[in-house]
């Protein structure tokens, strides 16, 4: 009796064991679920609404430059990673410029959509900023997956956000029509190519340098700053 009673033991420990296993396993499993990001969808009213683009700096700010950029491009990533610091330092930082980004999802980038949606995720939950910045250094270990999805959620989940919120985000594909609508609109304004700005009504292709974009912020505001004087 007392070893029919031990067996029953080991037998419900084992099946504990392979429950909470399971668990686990079905725990990885989601969050590791494959994440689609539809194109071409309808888009509607409430996508857009009083949405511009994810804004830095001031408000109030001279000169607005509009950036349409693709995650999976590696021309912006390099201009990201290169020139954006200085620009961010010497020129938003510094109250002249407000600057814009808006999504423009190649079609040729088949992750382009599912790294836009992740980042406006991560918004939701005021982090928009970083994950751009993590999102593009990252670029070369993602980009080469076949499913990006993990590894682009490895990423957020080193910014600290809760990532139940950030998992039943990305299922939704909420935000596809907003990510749409900024396709459609650089469509229209004539981008053809990322990264592309708009500066002044005019825009300009290719990752530009900052002395680039630093004269014709200067031309903008009317006048170049006074040099320093002499010591």
């Amino acid at each position: 009796m007392a070893a029919q009673t031990a067996g029953l033991k080991r037998f419900y420990t084992l099946l504990a064991v392979l429950g909470l296993a399971g668990v686990v396993v079905i725990g990885m499993l989601m969050r590791t679920k494959p994440v689609s990001i539809p194109a071409n969808v309808t888009v509607q009213v409430a996508d857009t609404a009083g949405f511009r683009g994810y804004l830095l700096g001031r408000p109030d700010a001279p000169v607005e430059i509009t950036e349409y950029g693709d995650y999976e491009c590696p021309a912006c990533a390099g201009f990201d990673m290169v020139q954006f610091p200085t620009v961010k330092e010497r020129l938003i930082d510094a109250g002249r410029v407000r600057w814009r980004y808006r999504d423009f999802p190649l079609d040729m980038h088949k992750h382009a959509r599912l790294t836009a949606h992740a980042t406006a995720c991560a918004d939701e939950q005021g982090k928009y900023w970083e994950a751009h910045r993590f999102i593009y250094e990252a670029q070369s270990d993602w980009a080469r997956q076949t499913n990006a999805a993990g590894e682009v959620r490895n990423i957020i989940k080193a910014l600290g956000v809760d990532m139940g919120k950030y998992d039943a985000c990305m299922q939704s594909a909420k935000y596809a029509g907003r990510i749409q609508a900024s396709y459609d609109e650089a469509m229209k304004t004539g981008v053809g190519s990322t990264p592309t700005f708009l500066v002044g009504g005019r825009l300009y292709s290719g990752a530009l340098p900052y002395d680039a974009i630093k004269k014709l912020v200067d031309s903008l505001a009317g006048a170049a700053p006074a040099a320093p004087a002499a010591p």
